[in-house]
């Protein structure tokens, strides 16, 4: 029988230090109270309009990110650790993509196969030999982490070209500190909703050479898009204007906002569109949601794209094997934290390990996203199984395998009270000025009995993620 880490309790039952004033607030608090908390906490994000849409159902229906009232914890002490491994791992990926697109001496120097990388369909020509301002092209990151035990986290995805859920992560914790004043008057807290300003001041100091007084947008593709409500609420969190494409013009190498008072410069753009929407003069010429000409401002140094395009090569899963390497190449340094062991199905051995053993192994697609289009063999049919293998056969390139990971699980108010459910983690680096982590993140988590994917768009939810002072 899999043994899963006990966030809160250890082996004898008792107590983590960490949750102690939680384990004795949950106790002394009934059930009604937390029933009825929840249901007003429901009630809070629907008036906010705190949703997201799930594609590919019937007329795309917008659902409520369920969340969870019982809060997980860490000890300074551990976020200490995962904090300096998640910068570690962002500063070596920022001087990947920078090399990818200039000198290429990873690659000269045989610490990662040219063929699995200069294949990739995500590099883009465009950006080759093109200086972006301190050298930063992820200014924002979403790093994935699953734990298993005491002290030992995986990283299980890179995040680097628009990610997203911060919103959450901030609108959870207004609602736990206006719900719950009584647990947080027991237990120091660190503060998290510094984050827009952070953002914006790292945004702001990647603006192009001699601006003193940058103005920042944020680009979205407009009201239907799943992550609208984040996109308008950080702009608003920030101070920015939040704009569209048609907001938005190239003149005289510039980009221009439209305003009632009239045309006004725009320097850094932090963008939740897509690279292959950006600029229809380049890209897709069907796009409606870019700004036409705005590579050629930013090929010019006159404009910064947040995230910078072709990012998305380095957080393709392809790439994600080799990141521990990529690490010990421009760091000199052992990765603080460590891959998930992983199969490249392009290499025959590990293609039919995998074949073998599907019943056992997560397969995810190497574009794929969001919890679709993998494989959970452990909780897959026969048939499923048998429908998966003659995909991957007809194109084993496509898929990378991984063994199904033993995720912690946190205590999780249900409907048949309080109960274990499996939890992953996604905080958010930022880079500019410096790379910095902000003591907090998502924690996604699996609502279902048993289950492993915390995805929200396959039923997951949310928790507030708090990390002590001491």
């Amino acid at each position: 029988m899999t043994r899963f880490f006990d966030e809160m309790s250890l082996p004898d039952g008792e107590v983590r230090g960490a949750y102690r004033a939680l384990a004795q607030w949950l106790e002394d608090t009934p059930v009604e109270r937390l029933k009825s908390k929840r249901d007003e906490a429901e009630m809070l994000f629907r008036r906010l309009g705190i949703t997201f849409l799930v594609y590919g159902q019937e007329g795309g229906a917008e659902r409520l990110i369920p969340f969870d009232i019982i809060p997980r914890i860490f000890s300074a002490r551990e976020w200490e650790h995962l904090s300096a491994g998640l910068i570690q791992r962002v500063r070596a990926l920022n001087m990947f993509v920078h090399d990818i697109y200039h000198e290429r001496e990873i690659i000269r120097a045989g610490a990662l196969p040219a063929e699995t990388l200069l294949a990739n369909a995500l590099i883009e020509p465009h950006m080759h030999g093109l200086d972006v301002p301190r050298d930063v092209y992820v200014h924002v990151a979403g790093i994935d982490i699953v734990r298993v035990a005491e002290d030992r986290f995986y990283v299980l995805e890179d995040n680097l070209r628009s990610p997203s859920g911060v919103s959450y992560m901030l609108e959870n914790r207004n609602t736990m500190m206006r719900l719950f004043p009584d647990l947080f008057a027991s237990v120091d807290v660190q503060a998290v909703e510094h984050y827009p300003q952070e953002l914006l001041r790292n945004l702001r100091a990647t603006a192009p050479a001699g601006v003193d007084d940058p103005t920042v947008v944020v680009l979205t593709p407009g009201s239907y898009n799943s992550a609208y409500f984040e996109h308008a609420f950080l702009a608003d969190q920030m101070g920015v204007e939040l704009v569209e494409g048609q907001d938005l013009t190239v003149r005289d190498g510039q980009v221009l906002m439209r305003t009632i008072e009239g045309l006004k410069r725009v320097d850094v753009i932090y963008r939740r569109i897509n690279d292959e929407f950006m600029d229809p003069l380049v890209f897709r010429p069907d796009s409606t949601l870019g700004v036409p000409g705005v590579l050629s401002v930013c090929r010019g140094g006159r404009v910064t794209l947040a995230n910078a395009f072709g990012t998305g090569f380095a957080d393709d899963k392809s790439i994600y094997p080799f990141v521990p390497d990529v690490i010990r190449f421009y760091l000199s340094e052992e990765p603080i934290l460590e891959n998930v062991e992983t199969y490249v199905l392009r290499k025959p051995d590990d293609l039919a390990y995998t074949l073998e053993h599907l019943p056992d192994l997560v397969v995810k697609e190497v574009h794929g996203s969001g919890g679709y289009g993998m494989l959970v063999g452990p909780m897959s049919t026969a048939g499923e199984r048998e429908a998966y293998r003659a995909r991957i056969l007809d194109c084993p390139e496509n898929f990378i395998a991984q063994p199904t990971l033993a995720l912690s699980h946190c205590p999780t108010f249900v409907d048949e009270g309080i109960a274990p459910r499996h939890v992953d983690l996604r905080p958010y680096v930022l880079s500019g000025e410096t790379v910095s982590v902000v003591p907090c993140g998502l924690t996604r988590v699996a609502l279902t009995e048993g289950s492993l994917v915390v995805n929200s768009s396959q039923g997951g939810g949310t928790k507030d993620t708090w990390v002590l002072d001491s």
